[in-house]
Formats: C-alpha cells, sequence, structure tokens
C-alpha cells in the first residue's frame, strides 16, 4: 500500500495534467448544444480508465447522454466487490456568471483548480480512476474487485438512471457502492454523510385572462395571474417557516438525541452563515439549529417566478398568465410521489376561482437515503479518512440529493458509502467552482486506503 501512495505522490503533477485535461471539455447535460461535448467528455474518461489499468471498458448507450463501465475483476470470489459511482456531466458556466478566469480553461491559483466541474465531480471522481492506477501500477493488482459506472445526466436529476440501473443489475452487482460527491467538514476535518435529501420539482402555472390585458380598462376586475400566484406561495409556509401543507412531514422520522448531538459539532455559527450566505439574517423553523434545518428537515422552496413585462420602463399590462418552479427537499422516509400529491392538492384548494391552474412535475423526482453508521464499509471509510488527516471523521447529514443513493440500495441491494473531498465553499454550481490541490492528493491516499480496509472486513 505504500508503494501505491508513493506512485500517487510521484505522479502527481500528471495527475493534475490529465484532471486539467478533462476539465477542458464542457460537458454540460442541459444544454443540447453540448451533447457532442458530452459524449467527448465520455469518451476522455473511458480512455483514461483504460490506460490507468480497468478492463472490460464500455460507452454504455442511455435513452440521454451515456454511462461509462469499465471493471477489475481478478481479486478472487473470497474479496469483495465494491462499485463506484460518479458522474462526468457539469452544470453550465460563462465567464460572465463572475468567474475570474474562463470556466473550461481549467488555472491553477492559491493551492486550487479553478475549472467548472473541478469539484462536482471530475476531480472527486477522477481521484477513483488514479487510486485504482496507482494500486496497479505499483502493486500489479488490487486488493479487492471494482466496478465503475459513471454518468452523464447527474446535473439534470438523472432521469435514466433508474431504468439503467434496473436493466444491468447483474452486471453492477456489488457488496457496496461508493461515492465521492461530497463535501467534508474543512480542509482539517473529514466527515462522513450517512443521510441525504431526496428531492421533487414542480411548475405551477396561473392562467387569468385569454390574453394580456390593458390596466387602465380592465384593472380592479381581473384577478391579476401574478398576483393569485404569490398568494398562493406565501400560503405555503407559516411565519416560523413551517410547512403548511397538510400531511406533508407525517412520515418524517424525528431526530435522536444523539443524532442531534452530532449534528451540533457542525452546526454553523451565525457569523460563518452571513459569511458564506450573504443574507443579513437566518430563516427558518426557530426549534431547529441551522444545520439540521438543511440537513435534516425537509424543505419546500420557490425556484423561480416569471409573469408579465420585465423589460425596461413600464407596460401597465395585466399578464395572462404567471408561473413559479418550486421543489422540496424530502427527508428519509418521505416518498416524493406521494409529497407531490400532497403540495398539488393544497394548492389546487388554495386556488381561487378566478384563475385557472394547472401544475405538473419537472425535473429528477428521487427518494432520499439514510445509512446505518455501523454499517462495516462506512467504518472502513472512517478508518481511511483517519489514516491520511490523522483525525476521526465526524457524522453528518447532507442537505443535497444524490439520485444514485437510493436506486442502488433498492435495485443492487447494497449499502452506499458517500466518501467525499469537496469543500462546501467550492463554489460547486458557481463561479469560480475550484478543487483544492491538497484534497485532490489526498483523497487518492483515502482511497487507496479505504480499498485496503474495507479487503479486510
Amino acid at each position: 500500500m505504500s508503494s501505491a501512495i508513493k506512485y500517487a505522490h510521484d505522479n502527481a503533477e500528471a495527475f493534475r495534467q490529465q484532471l486539467r485535461d478533462w476539465l477542458r471539455i464542457p460537458s454540460i447535460s442541459t444544454l443540447p448544444e453540448n451533447a457532442g461535448a458530452v459524449r467527448e467528455a465520455a469518451e476522455w474518461l473511458a480512455d483514461n480508465m483504460r490506460r490507468s489499468g480497468l478492463e472490460n471498458v464500455e460507452i454504455m448507450p442511455t435513452e440521454g447522454h451515456p454511462v461509462v463501465y469499465g471493471d477489475w475483476l481478478h481479486a478472487g470470489n473470497d474479496q469483495p466487490t465494491v462499485i463506484v459511482y460518479g458522474h462526468y456531466d457539469v452544470q453550465p458556466a460563462i465567464k460572465a456568471d463572475g468567474w475570474q478566469s474562463e470556466p473550461f480553461a481549467p488555472e491553477e491559483r492559491d493551492g486550487k483548480i479553478y475549472a467548472r466541474g473541478a469539484s462536482d465531480d471530475k476531480g472527486q471522481i477522477f481521484a477513483h480512476v488514479k487510486a485504482v492506477e496507482s494500486l496497479l501500477e505499483s502493486e500489479g493488482r488490487l486488493p479487492i474487485n471494482i466496478k465503475f459506472f459513471v454518468e452523464g445526466e447527474e446535473e439534470i436529476g438523472s432521469p435514466n438512471l433508474p431504468k439503467f440501473v434496473h436493466n444491468h443489475r447483474d452486471l453492477l452487482a456489488a457488496d457496496v457502492c461508493v461515492i465521492s460527491d461530497t463535501a467534508i467538514v474543512s480542509a482539517d476535518q473529514p466527515s462522513v454523510i450517512y443521510s441525504l435529501r431526496g428531492l421533487v420539482g414542480m411548475e405551477i402555472e396561473v392562467q387569468g385572462p385569454a390574453h394580456d390585458l390593458h390596466s387602465g380598462v380592465f384593472g380592479g376586475s381581473v384577478h391579476n395571474p401574478i398576483q393569485a400566484l404569490t398568494e398562493i406561495l406565501a400560503a405555503l409556509h407559516d411565519d416560523n417557516g413551517t410547512i403548511t401543507v397538510p400531511g406533508f412531514y407525517d412520515a418524517v422520522v424525528p431526530l435522536s438525541d444523539e443524532e442531534r448531538t452530532e449534528l451540533k459539532k457542525t452546526t454553523w455559527e451565525k457569523a460563518k452563515w452571513q459569511e458564506m450566505t450573504g443574507a443579513p439574517q437566518p430563516w427558518g423553523e426557530a426549534d431547529f439549529t441551522l444545520s439540521e434545518r438543511v440537513n435534516a428537515r425537509p424543505t419546500l422552496e420557490i425556484n423561480g417566478i416569471v409573469g408579465g413585462f420585465t423589460g425596461a420602463g413600464l407596460k401597465t399590462v395585466l399578464p395572462a398568465k404567471a408561473m413559479a418552479k418550486v421543489s422540496c427537499r424530502l427527508v428519509a422516509n418521505q416518498d416524493p410521489h406521494h409529497i407531490f400529491q400532497l403540495v398539488h392538492d393544497y394548492i389546487m384548494a388554495l386556488a381561487p376561482p378566478t384563475v385557472n391552474i394547472s401544475i405538473r412535475r419537472v425535473g429528477g423526482n428521487s427518494y432520499p437515503a439514510l445509512i446505518d453508521i455501523s454499517e462495516p464499509a462506512m467504518q472502513a471509510a472512517a478508518t481511511a479518512y483517519e489514516k491520511v488527516w490523522g483525525r476521526t471523521p465526524v457524522y453528518l447529514r447532507e442537505g443535497g440529493s444524490l439520485p444514485i443513493v437510493a436506486d442502488v440500495q433498492r435495485e443492487l441491494n447494497a449499502p452506499v458509502i458517500l466518501m467525499g473531498f469537496g469543500l462546501h465553499t467550492d463554489n460547486a454550481h458557481g463561479p469560480n467552482e475550484h478543487f483544492w490541490i491538497d484534497l485532490f492528493r489526498k483523497g487518492i491516499d483515502t482511497i487507496i486506503h479505504y480499498y485496503n480496509e474495507i479487503a479486510q472486513r
């Protein structure tokens, strides 16, 4: 194992150069005009996986962007099989968004690699590929059997992944699934995620008159669709920030005293929260800490709203319609299909007779996931972190969603271990996204230790 880590350190610059080459490819899955670049990123990864020693590498089609698969299965039947999941697609980015450099022209500054996808998720999944290479090149074999499947649609909700996993259950069968697409507490304090929130999204459209009307002629007699929509949206929370949808919290599993104690270790101080968000004051359920609100409680968020005239100047018009996009983050035991129906029915009950309302589901919908901390594969991850960081990791919940986690648990009946190496300050999805070079190196070292640890359990 020490020889594998030495190989990784000796080849650190080559690994970073390879990562920079991959980051240059604008694999933006949501833009149809970038479909060629998404395919190029998949092909680049497949080629690098082959050169790193992985076998049976294949670009596998879906109804959307392809999945890249590869494996190495020579450790023997008495050794566990680990399947590694990641994604090679990225969020849109242009320099005008506030980037200091071009988002697809990677730059190293202040110990970080700046580029879209550096942290989410090219840099993190690439650490696994390089860990495999380090072991194979230095020791000639892996201590475990391993499979990779890396998708190209995570940033659009993984719409084709559940079907892919279901149709390829035999190919993907494994004893444990490892995902590196999350963040640790800080550069000095590793952490292990044991819970992720699910997600359901919808669009609410309010139709008033058949067409835009002159507000001087019809104002006061027509219920403005924007007003009707905002009245409905305002009714979805009470003054405490609690969601008012009947039945919304019925399936939520209360936090235990032990969990709340563990989560307090990583809660934000108000000043730090304000620094990270730029918001003047926190908001939300007063009975829960900031970390509990964003990691352990379900939410209902208004993600976008549009209607009427938004150009320069004034246009005195009564718009014909207005629309809002809404998403709900869900916690363990909440079903996205059931939650959608509850929200749908409540909005329809709030709808005044002066407008017509339609509600449709949009985006990917995913189930929440909860992982047993006592799982041996989880404890192996904790040991691997400790060997590299010299500190015991803390356990915490994550507020984001990874649709694949629940899919793997359901279809493959395998525990999912979330081994992140990014930071919440990496600006994933935002301008100047970056990945700390030291954490990229530590990630490779930790993965090498993890493969050895899990082989011994």
